[in-house]
């Protein structure tokens, strides 16, 4: 008969933790439950990262745009590198009223407090590119694949040095990460990586200042100042006597503070040609540096098809749909394993930025002089 009566109360205590649950709007894998009803004319924020790359702007833009084209109004707020700020601008926005969230995180690691506020009001959270770490709180993630992003990079400067058709080096490389509070960074790294290390380990690629290990190589916020000031130290303390043939860079940005770094050096001219330089993002800058023959490639990510992603994830999660996904494996945050859709990123560089960015329509041709 205990036993009975020690059943029946289990039984009725979790019968009270699901209508506890059910009220309190969370879902069976810990993510808030966005009440469903009439969401015409809802406002969204939208929470981006920095207005100093042209790259966040579009996306903001990009965003608001798709939200809007879909009857919904926006909040659209930057938190220009300073992760306490971006705290402050999302529950501010909570405490407008805001109906969803769109977040690209400055720190992957500070927003679990006010994403509990988040999930307390029923507000559905969707992770723009960079992955929110740490937290239930978060119900969707909307990127690329940015593992795939690094094994561009990486491709390209193996084929770009001759590797791959049987040039044997061996080729000086120097290696650079982004910022150790971005998740995408080492997804990027190691992309990269498994591509050079069969090289690195033959000899045929030498990084000659010996930093190889990720937290060797991270770039803080990925500043493009703080990498010039890490390239002219490796030049003063690695290339007296050597050069320089490749330069993993994550980021445009990056990109061209090395490229600063190595001009200053006396690199770019017909006896000290510069190095092969990757980059991300398709920056504007950096494409013209590209045709001009400084830089050396990007990875082109058409951020107008991850901003309707984002839009179409808070968009269905208000009117209680399942936004679609296609990763439901990869990107666990240390609290639970988040629901992603990954687009795919491009290889740009001379032979075809012309099809791939103009003819796609991301930049006109006026745009590239």
């Amino acid at each position: 008969m205990r036993n009975r009566r020690a059943a029946l109360a289990a039984a009725a205590a979790a019968v009270s933790l699901a209508l506890t649950l059910s009220a309190c709007g969370q879902n069976s894998d810990g993510g808030s439950k966005a009440k469903t009803g009439d969401v015409k004319g809802a406002t969204i924020g939208v929470a981006m990262p920095t207005k100093s790359s042209e790259r966040w702007i579009s996306d903001g833009n990009n965003v608001v745009k798709n939200l809007e084209s879909k009857g919904y109004k926006t909040k659209l707020v930057y938190g220009e590198d300073d992760p306490d700020t971006q705290v402050s601008q999302i529950e501010n926005l909570i405490t407008q009223g805001v109906k969803g969230l769109i977040i690209a995180a400055i720190d992957n690691k500070s927003l679990n407090n006010v994403l509990q506020e988040a999930a307390d009001a029923h507000i559905p959270v969707i992770a723009y590119d960079r992955l929110i770490l740490g937290t239930r709180n978060v119900d969707y993630y909307a990127s690329f694949d940015n593992e795939k992003v690094g094994e561009l990079q990486g491709t390209y400067i193996v084929h770009k040095l001759g590797l791959d058709s049987g040039k044997k080096g061996p080729f000086n490389i120097e290696l650079f990460a982004g910022s150790n509070d971005d998740n995408n960074t080492k997804y990027f790294f190691n992309g990269a990586m498994s591509v050079l290390k069969p090289y690195l380990d033959k000899k045929q690629l030498v990084v000659r200042s010996g930093q190889t290990a990720l937290n060797k190589v991270t770039t803080l916020r990925w500043d493009g100042a703080t990498a010039q000031k890490r390239m002219d130290d490796l030049l003063t303390s690695s290339y007296k006597s050597q050069r320089v043939d490749a330069v993993l860079s994550p980021y445009d940005g990056i990109s061209i503070g090395v490229l600063s770094s190595l001009k200053s050096d006396g690199y770019g001219s017909g006896s000290k040609p510069l190095p092969v330089v990757t980059g991300q993002d398709a920056e504007l800058a950096s494409v013209k540096s590209i045709i001009a023959g400084e830089q050396t490639q990007t990875v082109y990510k058409d951020t107008r098809k991850l901003a309707e992603v984002a839009a179409s994830m808070v968009d269905d999660s208000l009117k209680g749909k399942k936004p679609q996904v296609n990763d439901t494996k990869t990107y666990d945050n240390g609290a639970k394993v988040v629901p992603a859709y990954l687009l795919q990123p491009v290889s740009v560089d001379q032979s075809n930025y012309q099809k791939v960015l103009v003819d796609g329509g991301y930049y006109t041709a006026s745009e590239l002089k």
